[in-house]
């Protein structure tokens, strides 16, 4: 018999980190090896485990789940990436799969279709919530840059132009140009209105 599926489990509800973890140690074939409450655990985690498998949710504090799988990616680590999350969203899945995740799967599905995907992408294949593959096709390509994404994240945590500028190094009219082309792109009324569309697409 072949050695079980090495799984590694990031998730910051404990009670969706149980649940994920109890279903999975009933399959004889996988095996939860590490359990990390954010991204940046995870991480840790995956160099000290080496896991065949990390199932992740999106948002986490510290590092998010698609920080993480971007990191395994650079990294060059040989750990698939599953996303497990509520948010049926084009914009998250467009930016999962550039970020190299092999599966993408809604926390509300069939259980049964957790450990398929694991065994389908631990095998080489994709697995993709039916639902967002065809969301997928659908959405929009997301249009900001990444340097846009990080400044509108700080302007929607209700940072000045000002406290940006200083946080991440830059001058204070270079942070109004990018703002300025967010919200053009978005065609939104204000920053506050650019980031509320963002997150509702899923580009933050």
């Amino acid at each position: 018999m072949s050695a079980p599926i090495r799984i590694l489990i990031a998730e910051d509800q404990a009670l969706v980190l149980g649940a994920l973890s109890a279903l999975l140690g009933l399959e004889a074939d996988l095996e939860v090896v590490g359990r990390a409450a954010n991204g940046r655990e995870a991480l840790a985690l995956c160099r000290a485990l080496a896991p065949d498998v990390v199932l992740t949710d999106i948002e986490m504090p510290l590092m998010t789940g698609l920080e993480l799988a971007a990191a395994l990616k650079e990294q060059g680590g040989a750990a698939r990436v599953i996303i497990v999350t509520t948010f049926a969203r084009s914009g998250y899945l467009q930016r999962a799969l550039a970020a190299g995740v092999r599966g993408y799967l809604l926390k509300d599905g069939p259980a049964d279709a957790l450990a398929a995907a694991i065994r389908t992408v631990h095998g080489g294949g994709r697995a993709i919530a039916p639902e967002l593959a065809l969301e997928g096709l659908r959405g929009q390509t997301d249009p900001l840059t990444e340097r846009e994404r990080q400044v509108l994240r700080l302007a929607g945590a209700g940072k000045s132009s000002a406290e940006i500028a200083r946080q991440i190094h830059l001058s204070e009219g270079t942070i109004r140009n990018y703002l300025s082309e967010a919200i053009s792109k978005f065609e939104a009324g204000n920053r506050v209105d650019a980031f509320r569309i963002a997150r509702e697409k899923g580009w933050l």
